[in-house]
């Protein structure tokens, strides 16, 4: 019971100290809505997460060791482990900030604080508590563990571990399955539907729309500026709203030139004419303020189209007689999606390349960060088929609809760090008995026997975790909830507990080939 509550209470101090820092931060920035549910939902996984390995560590060390030794030990070990772990879920919410939007960024914020303070509790606060509670945390046990017994953990690990080819193929197939889906994923910019068919708002917009609105059909507004006063530019103007008018996409273009149903010859005479200037200054008003003028251009296309995102990108780069500003949905959208676009590569690589570094140095390994990488892209790419059979094909009663956009870069940028958790975890143990003893095939059936259990658990924890947020009537927040947990479940699963130890023992000593250590120098921890 004791050893259960730590990892409650500091996935708990976590959070909370978290939200803490994230209250001056929104002193100063505009924060969104999504952080009060990435927040929490990162830092109760990773505290939790991060005080299993290091409680369960800690009860192994106390059966031969005094506490202040076994603390030290467990710190050495776990602590280092989840330090690297820590780094690795921090470089993939790095990532989110290239991309220059406010849901991006912070969600990326919140992200940065709970991984700041899961891992400073995790390597602070828990050790003084275990200190203080010491041989006492075993108290009120309730299931005890049989010594000397074989566990289903040992029969598992052992039968991956005699067939690793089969074992190897099996699981790439079904990773491979799971992918297929992936290109036929659309992305959109989550609207009214996203919201349950309860909500007023929803139901108040959908009958505006139908009552209201040209079916598939938007409105681009334009600010057409001139370097002179708008009446000394209307030939100007006339001759951009002919360009306009002659796109194919073009149905109307609304301007003082049909409020007047007047060309910019006639306007131009009447201004000349007092008491026909002032019947005209109403629409003048409207339409027009000193050198600028407003143009409402209606589009044979949905606002989300790519039709209609590719004319106002066309159209923003066109040299015309006047300048022109673009705006409305449709430049919404294609603004959204070319700014993602264009900085997820830069996103991508900052992320794959600073968590190889990351995981050379904690392994002195060329091949073992690359697998874990390898791997982790293979096990999001399962993950993102599924979740397009899931719900844009809509199966098992998901409401079908186009994949929210920002779950794709949410999934990979929080995912790929989580997932490097159960890798950091596995691969650490694996490292510090090959250290000990420099046998390959030894450290990886003791160091899989030893971490199944406890990323199993910290799996199924994260797994309810983030699963909750499935149960939400808002279906981004729906499908970034089911997405990370189904990601988490697979890399848990069929990744880390049958593909990476059949690849350890089929690379055997070549997986610790690293080009500045000629000979691996075996050692002690501790």
């Amino acid at each position: 019971m004791i050893a259960a509550l730590i990892p409650l209470v500091t996935g708990f101090v976590s959070v909370v100290v978290a939200m803490g820092l994230l209250y001056f931060t929104g002193q100063k920035l505009d924060l969104s809505i999504f952080v009060l549910n990435t927040a929490p939902m990162i830092g109760l996984a990773l505290g939790i997460d991060f005080a299993l390995l290091f409680v369960n560590r800690f009860r192994e060390e106390l059966e031969i060791k005094k506490t202040d030794v076994a603390i030290a030990k467990t710190v050495a070990t776990s602590g280092r482990a989840i330090l690297f772990s820590g780094f690795c879920v921090l470089l993939g919410l790095i990532g989110m900030l290239f991309i220059q939007a406010g849901i991006f960024q912070s969600v990326a914020l919140g992200g940065i604080a709970v991984v700041f303070t899961s891992v400073l509790a995790a390597n602070t606060f828990l050790p003084a508590l275990l200190s203080v509670l010491g041989p006492h945390i075993n108290k009120w046990m309730i299931l005890k563990e049989s010594k000397g017994k074989e566990s289903n953990w040992h029969s598992f690990a052992r039968f991956v571990m005699k067939r690793p080819v089969v074992m190897a193929l099996a699981a790439t197939i079904l990773l491979i399955i799971g992918m297929i889906p992936v290109g036929d994923m659309r992305l959109a910019i989550p609207e009214s539907d996203s919201l349950p068919t309860s909500y007023e708002s929803r139901t108040a917009f959908e009958k505006y729309k139908e009552t209201f609105a040209e079916k598939d059909k938007t409105i681009v507004y334009i600010i057409a500026s001139s370097d002179k006063d708008m009446v000394d530019s209307l030939e100007k103007l006339e001759n951009v709203i002919n360009d306009i008018q002659s796109d194919s996409l073009v149905s109307e273009v609304d301007s003082i030139f049909s409020a007047t149903q007047m060309s910019a010859d006639e306007l131009i005479a009447v201004s000349n004419i007092p008491e026909l200037e002032s019947q005209l200054a109403p629409a003048f008003e409207r339409l027009t303020n000193k050198n600028e003028a407003l143009l409402q251009v209606k589009l044979n296309a949905k606002n989300s189209s790519a039709e209609a995102k590719d004319w106002v990108r066309e159209w923003e780069k066109k040299k015309t007689d006047l300048i022109l500003k673009i705006g409305g949905e449709s430049k919404f959208h294609q603004e959204i999606f070319d700014e993602i676009f264009n900085k997820l590569p830069y996103s991508l690589a900052f992320i794959l390349i600073s968590t190889y570094i990351v995981l050379f140095i904690a392994f002195r390994s060329v091949l073992i960060p690359l697998k874990a990488i390898l791997m982790n892209v293979v096990s999001l790419g399962c993950t993102f088929g599924i979740i397009v059979w899931l719900f844009q094909e809509g199966h098992l009663r998901f409401h079908a609809s186009d994949i929210a956009l920002m779950i794709p870069v949410f999934a990979f940028s929080i995912v790929f760090g989580l997932s490097m958790d159960y890798e950091v975890f596995l691969i650490s143990r694996i490292y510090e008995i090959y250290l000990e003893t420099g046998n390959n095939n030894k450290a990886t059936l003791e160091g899989l026997i030893s971490t199944s259990k406890i990323i199993t658990s910290a799996a199924a924890i994260m797994i309810v975790i983030t699963g909750a947020f499935g149960f939400t009537g808002i279906i981004p927040v729906q499908q970034m909830g089911v997405t990370i947990a189904l990601a988490i479940f697979i890399d848990a699963t069929i990744v880390r507990m049958v593909l990476v130890p059949s690849l350890m023992k089929l690379l055997g000593d070549i997986n610790w080939w690293s080009p500045f250590h000629k000979k691996r120098r075996i050692k002690q921890y501790g």
